[in-house]
């Protein structure tokens, strides 16, 4: 399965934060799957760190998605282009923009965000909620 991991869901996963349930974790985990990071969510984490809001060093992060072998996936303006025909459910652009990645490079978003999930009738998202 190709998955995107949301920006909290990485943030779990690295922390081992108890909110990612055992059966995505055992998802995220398994060779099988093949799992990406959206440099949209470094560009979040970062700001929320330069805010004071984030308590993970920016280098670990990356160092840790390495080890794991996750895929990065770059911001591309043909992304964006399918930005236009998002409805307006949800106003963060990190979360939009992850939609938008979602859609266009064919993966499922593992989120726990109900304002994403909402998105779900949308063509070409389908969403995996933990």
């Amino acid at each position: 399965m190709r998955l995107l991991l949301d920006t909290h869901v990485l943030l779990w996963w690295v922390t081992g934060d108890r909110r990612l349930t055992k059966p995505r974790r055992e998802l995220i985990a398994d060779p099988e799957n093949q799992i990406a990071i959206s440099a949209a969510s470094f560009w979040e984490i970062a700001i929320k760190k330069v805010m004071g809001r984030g308590q993970i060093e920016i280098d670990e992060l990356y160092a840790a998605i390495k080890e794991d072998a996750f895929e990065e996936i770059p911001v591309r303006i043909s992304q964006m282009l399918s930005l236009k025909d998002l409805p307006r459910f949800h106003g963060d652009p990190f979360d939009r923009l992850l939609i938008a990645q979602s859609i266009t490079e064919h993966r499922r978003l593992v989120t726990h965000d109900a304002a994403i999930l909402a998105y779900a009738s949308v063509r070409g998202f389908d969403p995996l909620a933990i």
